[in-house]
């Protein structure tokens, strides 16, 4: 509760000073947003790109691969030099791990411990509750993150090293490894991964990298640490299980409704490719951002569940964004609690608390609120676009997945501004969007109940 009422506190000043304190969500928001202009600024040295880019073009990229996004107005491979790609990649994986992450790790690399402040930043990046264990899980990120992103740059290169040369293999497989590990979806390929549809070790490993950066570190940390399925904590049941089975309905009902689709599925003929395609499209939504499949050739009922689950995205303290797989859960366990007419949410056992269902609901509320937004002002700025098209960009900046039907690079100055901003506030979270909307009153002043009719 005392963490619940810090996020509520407004501005304050220091006792003897005039220094203004910023909360956490401030913080990181800021940091984000002055990331996201030193990488449009790199980006648009000339060194950095085959051609001038403009100063929008430049800043629309930083921020979506500061905020792992993918959506992008230029094609990476054929636009930017190599020095504009490592740029690029650079933003990604300071966007991914958060910014606070990389800060904490230099006051421990030089032997300082950590002050309460910071370790508070640190907890509201990645989503850890125990001051206790700030420490250790960020030493486990970064050793987690590199040898998973390490792994991965080797195993690509079996692949891309014969195809592409020694050097170019292995940058593609390094670019794509790290591209991957933190759910950005930028590639180096013009057609992302839609080549590659048929090849069992690039889609296999793309796939398992997105889907490990998306569990949540803390979900890591708890796995190493506990490894027992029934010591492991509820929130780590929750997202391995809620997880397996959105993927594997996902990868069923793509299967079920492209079957017969030439211009998706259907033109793959064997029933390998077809399942191995649709289980791709079916975990990528979640904020990865790859595609094997033409995202624009695929039926509505599948662009609108491709949507939901850019919506839900991953897990908390992950490298992904949307409304969070653990927020989509404690929603539906509410909504049972209630039609059983029970006092509360349960889930193995444990009860779910209030706080915990009401910051559900004002994250959804949040997310919800911020897509519809988005998309009203996309209409008005780029309503020549067709409504669905808009809808599934916006959902995409709001979930920083990068899927796109192909209209990102013909949206206006100001669309592409509305989805910049669209994808900077998802990826600091709901959460503290709403804590910018929310209005500050004064504690101390509790009013009586009153009751509203509901349904």
């Amino acid at each position: 509760m005392r963490r619940w009422q810090r996020l509520k506190q407004p501005f304050r000043r220091a006792p003897h000073g005039n220094v203004i304190r910023l909360s956490p969500p401030e913080v990181l928001l800021i940091g984000f947003a002055l990331l996201c202009a030193i990488g449009a600024l790199l980006l648009w040295l000339p060194g950095s790109a085959t051609r001038p880019l403009a100063w929008h073009e430049a800043l629309f990229t930083a921020t979506s691969a500061v905020t792992v996004t993918g959506l992008s107005v230029i094609h990476v491979g054929h636009d930017l030099t190599f020095v504009g790609q490592l740029v690029l990649l650079f933003l990604i994986q300071i966007g991914g791990l958060g910014f606070m992450t990389f800060a904490a790790l230099t006051v421990l690399l030089m032997g300082t411990r950590l002050p309460l402040s910071q370790q508070n930043l640190v907890r509201e990046a990645l989503g850890e509750i125990a001051f206790s264990d700030v420490r250790h899980l960020v030493k486990l990120v970064i050793v987690f993150a590199l040898l998973v992103e390490g792994s991965g740059t080797l195993l690509l290169a079996c692949h891309w090293v014969p195809e592409y040369g020694l050097a170019m293999g292995l940058w593609h497989s390094l670019f794509h490894a790290v591209s991957a590990f933190n759910n950005a979806g930028f590639s180096t390929f013009p057609d992302s991964l839609t080549h590659e549809v048929r090849d069992p070790l690039v889609n296999g490993v793309i796939t398992l990298m997105f889907v490990v950066g998306g569990l949540g570190f803390v979900v890591v940390s708890d796995l190493y640490r506990r490894r027992r399925w029934s010591r492991l904590a509820m929130q780590t049941k929750v997202v391995l299980l809620a997880t397996f089975w959105l993927n594997v309905i996902a990868t069923a009902i793509l299967l079920g409704l492209e079957w017969t689709n030439p211009d998706t599925l259907g033109g793959l003929g064997d029933i390998f490719s077809k399942v191995q395609a649709a289980w791709f499209q079916a975990v990528t939504p979640r904020t990865a951002g790859f595609n094997t499949l033409e995202i624009g050739s695929l039926t509505d009922a599948s662009t609108l569940l491709v949507m939901l689950l850019m919506f839900i995205g991953a897990g908390s303290s992950s490298t992904a964004s949307g409304i969070k797989i653990t927020t989509f859960v404690v929603l539906l366990l509410t909504a049972r609690a209630f039609y059983r007419n029970t006092e509360h949410p349960t889930a193995f056992g444990r009860s779910i608390t209030q706080e915990t269902v009401i910051k559900a609901i004002t994250v959804a509320l949040a997310g919800v609120s911020l897509v519809f937004l988005t998309l009203f002002g996309l209409t008005i700025t780029d309503g020549d676009h067709s409504f669905l098209d808009l809808a599934f960009e916006t959902v995409s900046a709001f979930g920083t997945v990068g899927l796109s039907r192909g209209i990102t690079s013909d949206f206006s100055l100001p669309g592409q501004f509305l989805l910049g901003l669209t994808m900077l506030l998802g990826r600091v979270g709901p959460l503290s969007v709403g804590y910018f909307l929310a209005t500050r009153q004064a504690r101390g002043l509790r009013y009586a109940k009153g009751e509203i009719q509901i349904g």
